[in-house]
């Protein structure tokens, strides 16, 4: 298992075809896999890289909490595709002796030189084939359920200052009020949002600034376009 040389565009690319329908790397929670493999990755991944580049800024959103999350961290090559091999910073942690050890498995130094010419040929060939391909942005539809006070708000209001929210990646849906009893109706409106640049805890953060309306907002459900 693992995810190749995480400091590579390869090792990254790995990461990134990975995470395309995961949103941790273990388990539906931030944990210390998240954390070990996070501290593996050099930068944050380019931006065509979008998978692996939203999973970076999230868990880079945990870095005072990264030693109280849940788990035990492991080696890196206890996470990833079970047919790739880690080659993170392989072979600084293992030598145990003072001989010089080549990973090649040589000291010709003609074969250096030909596996370096060798590795940067494939890296031309990716990002050529990278740049004609065009850059996939994450996408989630969410449905959002915004509670009034009691039923005497305004909800026509409501939804105005819901729908005043802009930014970057939102974009609204359709609407309706729905019951929830003693005659007051709840907000259900969708919303499309673009991964890394709009989350639910930003929503929930400026929707709920609307405290003369707004009680509470949930999120009624939520699915990857």
């Amino acid at each position: 298992m693992g995810f190749g040389d995480l400091k590579s565009p390869a090792g990254l690319q790995v990461l990134n075809d990975y995470l395309a329908d995961k949103s941790y790397i273990e388990g539906f929670v931030p944990s210390q896999a998240d954390v070990a493999v996070f501290e593996a990755v050099s930068c944050p991944p380019p931006a065509d890289l979008c998978h692996a580049l939203r999973w970076y800024n999230h868990i880079k959103s945990y870095e005072k909490e990264k030693a109280s999350l849940p788990g035990v961290k492991k080696a890196l090559g206890k996470y990833g595709p079970a047919n790739v091999e880690d080659t993170t910073g392989n072979g600084a942690a293992d030598n145990k002796d003072d001989d010089d050890i080549d990973l090649f498995g040589s000291d010709d130094e003609e074969e250096s030189e030909e596996a370096k010419r060798l590795r940067e040929e494939r890296l031309a060939q990716y990002e050529s084939k990278k740049a004609k391909k065009p850059a996939l942005v994450a996408k989630s539809s969410i449905l959002l359920d915004v509670k009034p006070w009691d039923d005497e708000t305004d909800m026509v209001k409501l939804e105005e200052c819901v729908r005043s929210i802009q930014a970057d990646g939102l974009v609204w849906g359709s609407s309706k009020l729905v019951p929830v009893g003693y005659g007051i109706k709840k907000l259900q409106i969708q919303c499309v949002v673009e991964d890394d640049k709009v989350g639910t805890d930003m929503l929930e953060e400026q929707i709920t600034a609307f405290e003369d309306y707004v009680q509470s907002m949930d999120v009624a459900a939520f699915n990857k376009i």
